[in-house]
């Protein structure tokens, strides 16, 4: 039976199952939402892409920002000017793991000069927060445990005990988005229980594409957002519940 089983990464569970997560997290509500998004700060430096030059892009907005992730990430290796083409094989090949990926045939400068842009933004934010943590390095696709019928996945990024994730909407940071990473959380401590691994404390949201960041702790959002504010007791819910959708399937 378990070869049958339709396993799914954390990405994907958070993304297209929220049920499950409104179980463990019943008040993470617009209100806690609209009261984090407060805290939003933008980055010196920086400047926000044109909506107009993204609604004229002939690209579908998931694969223009996947490219400029891609390139962003070579550009944080060492590579200043990344081959293009190498970029979008990574890009499609992500692309590929979670929608049904349109590959375009080629890429024109416009759609290159708005990828290389929301790129260099994303580079000038993580420079900017590895700065004021000298004592970190950063990580790229940070692991994310499974369990149970949950795959492992990857994260984006990670400094020390903070988890990054980046985010390319038009508008604030959504319910879903915090979903995705308190069940990346979960997922990690689940391994520091079993392994002994180190759990992130924070957590900070990028947006290249609006420049914006929104820093905020673990620990206080678990709080606010979950059914329980006890780490343990909120991990064995979570092992409950992924009990009983595996006890369905």
């Amino acid at each position: 039976m378990a070869n049958r089983l339709p396993f799914r990464d954390p990405r994907t569970v958070a993304r297209d199952i929220p049920g499950v997560l409104d179980i463990l997290f019943p008040r993470l509500t617009g209100g806690l939402v609209a009261a984090l998004n407060k805290t939003a700060f933008s980055f010196i430096g920086v400047s926000r892409v044109s909506e107009d030059l993204v609604s004229n892009s002939q690209l579908r907005r998931a694969m223009l920002f996947e490219l400029s992730v891609a390139r962003a990430e070579k550009v944080l290796t060492g590579e200043d000017n990344p081959s293009w083409d190498e970029v979008l094989d990574i890009a499609v090949e992500r692309q590929k793991k979670h929608f049904d990926a349109k590959i375009p045939d080629t890429l024109i400068q416009r759609d290159k000069d708005l990828a290389s842009h929301t790129a260099q933004n994303l580079v000038a934010m993580l420079r900017n927060v590895e700065d004021q943590h000298p004592a970190s390095s950063l990580s790229i696709a940070p692991s994310i445990p499974g369990l149970g019928w949950i795959a492992s996945g990857h994260g984006d990024f990670a400094l020390g005990n903070i988890l990054i994730e980046v985010k390319h909407t038009d508008r604030n940071f959504m319910a879903r988005d915090f979903r995705q990473v308190l069940m990346y959380w979960l997922l990690k401590y689940s391994a520091t229980v079993e392994r002994g691994d180190e759990v992130w404390t924070e957590c900070l949201f990028l947006n290249p594409r609006r420049n914006s960041g929104l820093l905020f702790n673990f620990d206080n959002v678990l709080h606010s957002a979950s059914a329980s504010s006890n780490r343990v007791e909120l991990l064995e819910l979570l092992r409950s519940v992924v009990g009983e959708e595996f006890a369905r399937i």
